[in-house]
């Protein structure tokens, strides 16, 4: 029963939509994460806000009425008018952008499997430069899809407390070959006993594709550093380097999807590793914010609730 319980609960928590358990007093029982960040006044143990169940604070409720122990709760989910149209127009948005996207290296890999079957090239050089192009296919296809996961609620972020720095440390070791190569020295940094609530894995893939991230455009002599401190009640995951920057005009984009600044745009990469990063901190609570300028490095802050 009680394990029952808690399966319900962290199910409840990790949902994609705003969710409400109510008593029979509208006294919040418990909410989602997505509740508590996208409705202002949600307080276990207090009346639900007024408006909110007759839909007057411009949020359409959904109510499920049931019974436990012989007592009458209800489960509410709440979503604005606009969400709906919102989504599609994302979800259009998106496709389109993936097909972009994948059009780019196919368009290429045709090419050179059509330079292949000329007399007098070389065939090995030109299969060489296709797997490339196919590499580079299979990673957008699955950023793409992880992306979806965690969209879609599939991948649970954050259960459970993990040691950060260990894993980060990790992080570095494994792509320290791929960064000398890039002439970019990485370096780990940060409190050993801080814990933060939030998947292993996922912890991983935020610290990678922040590493990735300057590997590829921080420039050759750069160092990036990824630390783990307290700060004001917080948590903060930070990458930084002190390579070329970027526009300060482009910071706040640099979290969209497949968005590059100028200096990227001939990179290899899939433009998805940032907006997971951003998806991943969300979800676990978090905010996350870039900051720099042209010439002066870039950092990346993920910032975390305080145990």
């Amino acid at each position: 029963m009680e394990r029952d319980a808690t399966r319900g609960r962290v199910l409840l928590e990790e949902s994609r939509e705003s969710v409400v358990v109510l008593d029979s007093d509208d006294r919040v029982i418990v909410t989602s994460r997505r509740a508590r960040q996208t409705i202002q006044g949600l307080e276990e143990g207090a009346r639900i806000p007024d408006g909110l169940l007759s839909g007057d604070a411009g949020i359409i409720p959904l109510v499920v009425p049931y019974d436990v122990g012989g007592r009458r709760e209800r489960l509410v989910y709440l979503s604005r008018g606009g969400d709906l149209t919102a989504y599609e127009e994302l979800r259009a948005g998106f496709t389109a952008a993936v097909s972009h996207e994948l059009r780019t290296p196919l368009a290429r890999l045709l090419s050179l499997l059509e330079t292949a079957t000329l007399p007098g090239e070389d065939v090995f050089e030109l299969v060489e430069r296709a797997r490339a192009e196919v590499e580079q296919i299979r990673e957008l296809i699955d950023e793409v899809l992880f992306l979806s996961e965690l969209e879609s609620g599939t991948r649970v972020v954050s259960l459970g407390s993990v040691a950060v720095k260990p894993e980060l440390e990790a992080v570095a070791s494994e792509l320290d070959e791929r960064a000398s190569r890039a002439g970019v020295a990485l370096a780990v940094e940060g409190d050993d006993a801080i814990e933060l609530a939030i998947r292993p894995r996922m912890l991983r893939v935020v610290a990678q594709n922040l590493a990735e991230n300057a590997i590829r455009y921080a420039g050759p002599g750069a160092t990036f550093t990824l630390a783990i401190e307290r700060e004001s009640g917080s948590i903060i995951v930070r990458g930084t380097d002190d390579g070329v920057g970027v526009q300060e005009a482009e910071l706040t984009r640099l979290f969209e999807r497949f968005f590059r600044a100028d200096r990227a745009r001939a990179s290899r990469g899939t433009g998805l590793g940032l907006a997971i990063v951003k998806h991943i901190v969300t979800q676990a609570g978090g905010t996350v914010e870039a900051r720099g300028g042209l010439g002066a490095g870039l950092e990346i802050r993920c910032v975390f609730p305080g145990a």
